[in-house]
């Protein structure tokens, strides 16, 4: 094995590992909020989503390609490539579903009560539960055409296109079908992308408008400190950034990858670490941004207590 392979690997071992337990416990810190309804919000439950989904991004393209980059590149038969790559797709999906509806019920949630939204604001909350199952099922049902699209080593075609991902082959039998498929699976991603864009677009003009109307008290003997509707408003911008950012540059490599067949190992290896930051950063941004897992995280430290403890 060389250098550079084993510095790939454990680098991709690192990141899902700490991403796999950053997610892991988000998950259990919104369970336990939920749990004793302490501060509950309505975004907990996407966020709860977001954690599951993240888990699942990381699982299916960390662990693959840490076997890989340890030179177990023949690990997986052709079932368990199309499952691996499914699994992958739905949860990259839902991640983007998730962080899509969290700034649109965000942005519908802080806009002022003489807007077109204002309708929405009281009915917004009874939608969340079944926006989040609308997403992972319609995230199955799109992603039903990457098992057509990839297929393990061994199987050898010479009247198809195959393209090396380290671990499985990606397969193109036609390229006007293969242009296709990309149309059919990006047109999901880009609708989310827009909309994501666009109500953090909002998001920043109705914050900026308040602010304005706001600068009085600023100028008085009140305390200047944002209101927690603020908070959650900066912390879902933030991490739509951090979203966007990723995604861009991901997309960039994919694109440099299907317009030029036999794409370097490297440029494999560089574009799956990239698409599994998003995963890996995301829990450690909310965690860091939310004073009420901060809060309770310093009160078990102070008191030595496990956390497992306060669901006692």
């Amino acid at each position: 094995m060389a250098s550079s392979d084993f510095a790939i690997g454990m680098i991709f071992l690192f990141q899902t590992i700490v991403g796999i337990l950053g997610n892991f416990f988000l998950l259990y810190h919104y369970t336990y909020l939920e749990l004793t309804r302490y501060t509950v919000r309505p975004t907990d439950l996407i966020l709860r989503h977001l954690t599951v989904a993240n888990s699942l991004v990381l699982l299916s393209k960390g662990v693959p390609q840490t076997m890989a980059a340890f030179g177990l590149k023949h690990f997986l038969n052709d079932i368990g490539c199309k499952l691996v790559f499914y699994v992958h797709r739905v949860g990259r999906g839902v991640c983007i579903g998730n962080t899509c509806l969290l700034s649109i019920f965000q942005t519908i949630t802080i806009s002022p009560t003489n807007s077109w939204w204002a309708e929405l604001k009281l009915q917004t909350h009874k939608f969340l539960g079944p926006s989040n199952v609308l997403c992972w099922i319609l995230n199955l049902l799109v992603s039903i055409i990457i098992p057509m699209r990839v297929t393990h080593k061994w199987i050898n075609k010479n009247n198809t296109r195959k393209m090396d991902l380290g671990y499985c082959y990606g397969v193109v039998d036609h390229r006007i079908t293969h242009i296709l498929h990309n149309i059919f699976l990006l047109s999901y991603d880009v609708s989310c992308v827009g909309l994501m864009i666009w109500a953090s677009g909002s998001m920043v003009f109705i914050l900026y408008r308040h602010q304005q109307r706001v600068q009085h008290i600023h100028s008085t003997n009140l305390s200047p400190r944002s209101s927690p509707e603020s908070r959650v408003t900066q912390n879902i911008l933030v991490l739509v950034i951090t979203f966007v950012s990723f995604y861009t540059s991901s997309h960039i490599l994919i694109l440099y990858m299907v317009l030029f067949h036999n794409p370097s190992w490297w440029l494999v290896s560089t574009s799956a670490l990239i698409t599994a930051c998003f995963p890996t950063v995301s829990p450690f941004v909310l965690m860091i941004r939310d004073r009420r897992i901060l809060r309770i995280s310093s009160a078990c430290l102070r008191r030595s207590i496990p956390l497992r403890t306060l669901f006692t």
